[in-house]
């Protein structure tokens, strides 16, 4: 095993819940490894197709996901919570915008350093899927980057910048050039794999065994 410290970038979704299990399998790569594997964060926007001019999300867009779709997600969801030994208190978080925190998070990872988004990004992470909070809102994100050492007023003007969305816009539609069509994808030296994949896949991606 390596020794060198390298970076991996992942591109996800905080209402996404393969990218939490996605992550968690990362988690679980990353302690096997003699040096860190720091993650280059990319933000992707999943209700893309369904949100207005505005930002807000139109719920009765239809983006082809049917009850079907969303149990078949929740069998997967089950099989994985098991194959990685991790407990959610939801499966699906279909109401929920995660555009706010993927707002706050882009800001951290720009002004602040890495620990400091990493703390805030997980986070996020666990008051969703953990605590089946709302990470749309404002008062809880203001409580999670407090917790990783942001001031209340940097995330509230954060969020209420409009040059920022904008930036965050930009990054969606740079995933979509760059081709990513579902999250959680891996990438690491031009080569990628997509999905919540285990961590000896992850292993291969980074360090070729």
């Amino acid at each position: 095993m390596s020794s060198e410290s390298r970076t991996i970038t992942v591109y996800s979704d905080y209402v996404c819940p393969f990218c939490y299990l996605g992550r968690e399998s990362l988690s679980q790569y990353q302690t096997r490894r003699d040096a860190d594997l720091e993650i280059e964060w990319h933000p992707f926007d999943l209700r893309s197709q369904k949100r207005n001019p505005d930002g807000t999300i139109d719920h009765s867009v239809d983006d082809g996901k049917d009850d079907e779709y969303f149990e078949q997600a929740k069998q997967n969801v089950r099989r994985l919570q098991e194959r990685y030994d991790v407990e959610m208190d939801l499966e699906i978080a279909t109401d929920i915008d995660s555009l706010p925190a993927q707002v706050v998070s882009y800001y951290i990872s720009e002004h602040h350093d890495y620990q400091t988004w990493l703390d805030f990004d997980e986070a996020v992470f666990d008051a969703l899927w953990q605590a089946g909070e709302d990470i749309g809102d404002t008062d809880l994100l203001v409580e999670l980057a407090a917790d990783a050492g942001v001031g209340a007023d940097e995330v509230r003007s954060a969020l209420d910048d409009d040059a920022l969305r904008a930036e965050v816009r930009e990054r969606f539609a740079e995933a979509n050039r760059d081709g990513i069509t579902g999250v959680p994808t891996f990438v690491y030296d031009d080569h990628a794999a997509r999905g919540a994949v285990p961590p000896e896949h992850l292993e291969r991606l980074v360090d070729g065994v």
